[in-house]
Formats: structure tokens, sequence, C-alpha cells
């Protein structure tokens, strides 16, 4: 039986004293000669987001982060740092469901997930709610030794949601990364999985032939890679050499994490529009306070050299469900419904009207009732 323990939020003051004293004394190189953001980050915009983050009250969002119940577990000695929410419907018997984050995010993410799941209108859909840190994210142990990827992280959250939390047969749901931690659920612990749900997910290129929407996607893929992938690249050849500056500069840190949560959500150009401002700052806060952008970037270098592809010839034998929004990863489309059926039991399939790569929190609600409507009838009662 693995450990488990609960855990407080507590970040040293001292931390936070001298976070604001480097805002105060960021060096700020010479402003582009056009205004924008087509070069990166622009300067203006990350002048106010550093001003507000100076001012912002960490330890008000803390107290009230540790109104819900964290924990942490020790698995391959390592301490995984997790949410767990019970329903309170639990003569309707929750669904146990595990809710895991890509990058730049963070547990964060799925805060608004939680009511939604755990408390829904009808007390049939309820849901207990699990939402780990990826391992080096967060309030999780930097990972100590290479090939941490997702299927070795897939392995943890079975260990974690069985051993540790007595569910013997739970749902999960993931993007980004998180989406790829939840496809190997689904190939490597089968037997323990009544279903996977997936947004802002990426497939790999099956064997030729492919169909004309399957190359028109990948060519487009091709194109936004070629343009707007240089973060990835890096991530995945050079992430120490990136951590040193990030880890160094507030700047540098929110320069790098508000380009992708202005780029990549259904912000029409507002950086904060849809991801709200103090979200942000404590995403960006969560990061510098534990240290962990640097091991969160390596991510992508260990599946880089160790990951496991989704192998077309055997598709994941549960049921998987997709909410698509329609504003991931500009211009980019999203996969598909012919290139899914290759990886995937697809049992469900939609496209939302909006909402970009981070719909738990551009679009709580919707993604909610799609998750409660793709298990409604996987749950016990219901088969």
């Amino acid at each position: 039986m693995l450990s488990i323990e609960p855990f407080e939020i507590s970040v040293d003051p001292q931390v936070l004293d001298d976070l604001r004293d480097r805002i105060t004394r960021t060096r700020w190189p010479a402003d582009a000669p056009e205004p924008g953001w087509d070069a990166g980050t622009e300067p203006a915009y990350l002048r106010r987001l550093l001003a507000a983050w100076h001012d912002f009250d960490w330890a008000a969002f803390e107290r009230r982060l540790n109104e819900l119940p964290h924990y942490r577990a020790r698995i391959d000695d390592q301490w995984v740092h997790f949410i767990h929410v019970r329903s309170p419907h639990a003569t309707q018997e929750p669904l146990p469901i595990a809710l895991t984050h890509g990058w730049p995010g963070s547990f964060l993410e799925h805060l608004d997930l939680i009511p939604l799941l755990s408390d829904p209108a009808d007390p049939a859909d309820a849901f207990d709610v699990v939402i780990p840190s990826l391992p080096g994210f967060g309030f999780s142990d930097r990972p100590t030794r290479p090939g941490v990827v997702n299927a070795v992280v897939a392995d943890r959250w079975q260990r974690l949601m069985t051993e540790g939390l007595g569910y013997e047969r739970f749902g999960a749901h993931g993007s980004d990364i998180g989406a790829g931690v939840t496809a190997h659920l689904g190939v490597r612990h089968p037997g323990n999985l009544v279903g996977i749900h997936l947004s802002a997910t990426a497939m790999p290129r099956p064997p030729e032939p492919w169909t004309e929407a399957e190359r028109a996607y990948f060519a487009t893929v091709d194109h936004w890679q070629a343009a707007e992938g240089a973060y990835a690249h890096q991530h995945a050849t050079k992430p120490q050499t990136l951590s040193y500056g990030l880890t160094d500069s507030p700047a540098g840190l929110a320069g790098w994490i508000a380009e992708k949560y202005r780029d990549w959500s259904d912000s029409h150009g507002d950086p904060d529009g849809r991801i709200g401002l103090d979200r942000l700052l404590a995403t960006l806060t969560l990061y510098w306070a534990t240290g962990t952008i640097g091991s969160s970037t390596r991510m992508y270098y260990e599946h880089r050299r160790h990951g496991v592809l989704l192998d077309a010839s055997r598709p994941i034998p549960v049921p998987a469900g997709f909410a698509l929004f329609p504003n991931e990863f500009q211009p980019v489309p999203n996969p598909p419904r012919e290139l899914a059926d290759r990886f995937y039991q697809v049992e469900r399939w939609r496209e939302l009207p909006s909402g970009g790569h981070f719909p738990a929190i551009e679009e709580p609600r919707a993604l909610a009732e799609e998750i409660r409507a793709f298990f409604r009838p996987l749950r016990p009662s219901s088969l």
C-alpha cells in the first residue's frame, strides 16, 4: 500500500518578497521596432503583467486553495501532489475520475471543474474528483532519473487511484500532456478504466495511406510547427539551457508562459480575457515558488528520448470521448474523426462552438457537460 498524507500549501513569504524585488529590478531589452505580438510577447503588455504580478496577493489565493483537500502520495519514491474531492452524493455511487493537466498549466487548470463534477445538478452525474500534479510540476517532486514520460505517469496514476484511494475502476480526462497520460492509462490499464475523455490532444502519424482530411491536417500541423513550434523544439532538445533564465527572471518566466495563454486560448488577442488575470498570476507564482519551470519543460525532452507512441494497429480498448474546441493551436484545425478512429474506440465526438487549448479554464461548464455526458452510459448503474 502506498502512503498518502494530507498536504497544506505554504509558500515562504521570503520567496514572495524576493520575487517582488526581482520584478522591480527587471532589466528590460530594447523595445521591438514595431508593436504587437508577431515577434513574441509584447513589451507593453509584459510591463503591465509584471506590475500586476508585483501586487498579486498570493497569500489570499493560497488561503482559498487550502480550503480544498490536498494530499500527497509516495509513489516510486516520489511525492505526487493531488486534490481529492469526494462527491457529497455518496449514495449515488459517484464515479471516480482523474483529471490531468498539461503545459504550461498545473492543477490550477481544473479548479472550476470541481463543483461542476462533484456536485452537479443531477446527483446521478456525480464524480469523486482527483486532480494530480504531473511529476516536476507544482508541488509534485521533480523526477530524479530519466524516462518519466506519459506511460510512466499513467502507471503512477493507476496506483494512486487503485492502491492509494481504493477505486477499482475509474474514469480519466486529460488535455495536452494530460491527454497523453490519459490515453496511456487506457493502453496500459484497460481493466481499471471505465473510459477516457480527451481534449487538446495530439495524435501520431499512422502508416500511409492517409485520407485527404488526414493529409491536409498533417500538412497544417507541419506549417504550424515551423512557424510556432520553436518553444517545443527548445523544450525537447535543450531544456536545461532554457531553465536558467526562466528560473532566475520573473520577466523571462512571465513572457514565456503568457504568450502561450494568449495564442492558444480563444482570446481574440486579449491575453487575460479567457484565462483571467488572477489565474494567470497564480500559475506564474506556482511555477516561480516551486522552481519547476525547468522540470516541467524537461518532460518534452524525456518524451523525445523515451516516449512511447500510440499504435494504430492496436487501438486503445476502452471507450473514448473527445471534446474539440475551435481555437486550439490556431490556425491548426482539430484532428479529423477518421484519424481518431485509428487509435481510439470513439464513443463520443463533439465539436464545441468556442474555447481553445485550456477548456477547463475557458469553458468549464461546456467541458463539464461533455465529461458528464460521455461517462453517463458508462457508469455501473447504467450498464
